[in-house]
């Protein structure tokens, strides 16, 4: 049995979706953050040394790092090569350029973007906070944000082309995707993205993906 350690507002939400889109059976064990540190509960500790998730458990094997969960389960249970493309093929150099840009060049400056909206809002001295700001807003303005531009209008040239990242059809690197533009979309103007904004819309009407909604809430992100 495949079990599911699953943390709110984290990236184990895909791992779900993951499953819906396979068919297999799973079972999920749920954590909260802390309300006051919004760290994952010490229990999670206890499943893998970083308390971090998505973490899943196969056949006694701990498995961590949201890429490598999808293509260890693709591995074990996608033969057929539903969600992953021939090796090979054009589709499956664009499916494993996405599969790592998700959290190597997309989720960076989309973590940066809430550190610095955190520390904006954090509680100071009112001598310092004005200093802290400056900072947080010059750092938004100067690198962070232009970031997040680049990466959208990468992402919108991708999409304006094909359909799904890596071809025509649905595959493994969408569902690797789905975070950081769910993020994006959350913490960043994306109107001027409209094949974006028009994947993230299919991809929510996926039955699979409301399956997953349905079995572990609606995706919620940190603010």
């Amino acid at each position: 049995m495949i079990v599911v350690h699953h943390l709110e507002k984290s990236r184990s939400h895909r791992i779900v979706w993951l499953l819906e889109e396979l068919g297999l059976d799973y079972e999920v064990v749920r954590y909260a953050r802390d309300p006051a540190t919004l760290r994952a509960s010490p229990e999670l500790k206890a499943v893998h040394p970083l308390g971090r998730a998505p973490v899943v458990v196969e056949g006694g094997e701990v498995l961590s790092e949201s890429g490598a969960i999808i293509e260890t389960l693709l591995d074990r249970h996608d033969p057929e090569g539903r969600l992953r493309p021939p090796v090979g093929s054009p589709e499956r150099v664009r499916w494993q350029h996405w599969m790592h840009f998700a959290e190597g060049s997309a989720m960076p400056p989309l973590l940066l973007t809430l550190v610095f909206g955190r520390i904006r809002q954090a509680p100071m001295p009112f001598f310092v906070r004005p200093i802290a700001r400056r900072i947080a807003d010059g750092a938004m303005q100067g690198f962070v944000g232009p970031q997040v531009r680049a990466n959208g209008d990468y992402i919108e040239s991708a999409l304006r082309e094909r359909a799904w990242f890596a071809g025509d059809a649905f595959s493994a690197a969408d569902i690797q995707m789905s975070f950081p533009l769910q993020a994006m979309a959350a913490r960043a103007d994306v109107s001027a993205w409209p094949a974006l904004n028009d994947w993230l819309r299919r991809i929510e009407a996926r039955a699979a993906w409301q399956r997953a909604v349905e079995r572990v809430g609606p995706l919620a992100l940190l603010g």
